[in-house]
């Protein structure tokens, strides 16, 4: 197996920066917690306790991955992804999101784009199709997809995770009813999330390190 870059504290902090991100929305449900819970014991780092596990402020994480640092930068790679996962990027991801940048001493000016879909997200209603006018504004998200395409992974824990936290096919499309009646249709998280290839990718990646590097039975990720 390929050399690991980070070290155990590093991966518990990165983790920890992780769940920050994924409790900002009040969105965490106990599904979530499960599958975190599982990946942390079995695969990522099998010596933390995820329910010691607690909200790690800015200037921890930047005390252990430094500032400026290749390590700082995957990180807030990452979340980013975790922010926009569900498709929402919500007012509280933002603010922590850009917390971390200025602990970690990045630069900001990277998420300015993906703030231009804060308004558009939430505030969009969900369609079978995105309006053309918000496909174009999109657009200006093309210089965050090519940071996040930069993602160097090596490390297999931190592989491990995204295959495990990435879906491998795009998420179903469903109607949302009560009383029978249906009162919201959801389009597949491929139409709702503009990084969708982005995170496809990052787990291709995460996938072809595994199988490449670390000569790892990946059958279970696919």
């Amino acid at each position: 197996m390929s050399a690991t870059p980070y070290t155990r504290e590093q991966i518990a902090v990165w983790l920890r920066g992780l769940l920050t991100i994924a409790w900002a929305d009040g969105n965490f449900d106990t599904q979530e917690q499960e599958l975190i819970n599982s990946i942390t014991k079995d695969q990522l780092a099998p010596c933390v306790n995820f329910q010691s596990l607690e909200t790690i402020t800015p200037e921890e994480l930047a005390a252990m991955l430094g500032e400026s640092t290749p390590a700082a930068e995957n990180f807030l790679r990452t979340a980013v992804m975790v922010a926009i996962a569900d498709g929402i990027y919500s007012p509280s991801e933002e603010k922590i999101l850009k917390q971390f940048c200025r602990a970690l001493k990045l630069d900001p000016h990277i998420l300015n784009s993906l703030q231009h879909t804060l308004e558009n997200l939430e505030n969009r209603e969900l369609e079978d199709e995105v309006p053309e006018n918000k496909i174009n504004s999109l657009d200006l998200l093309h210089p965050l997809r090519e940071w996040l395409d930069r993602l160097e992974i090596h490390d297999h824990r931190l592989a491990r995770f995204l295959c495990n936290m990435i879906p491998s096919q795009c998420p179903f499309e469903r109607d949302v009813t009560l009383f029978g009646k249906k009162i919201v249709h959801i389009p597949p998280m491929c139409k709702i999330n503009p990084l969708y290839e982005q995170l496809v990718g990052l787990r291709f990646r995460a996938l072809s390190y595994l199988a490449d590097d670390c000569q790892e039975d990946i059958s279970k990720y696919i």
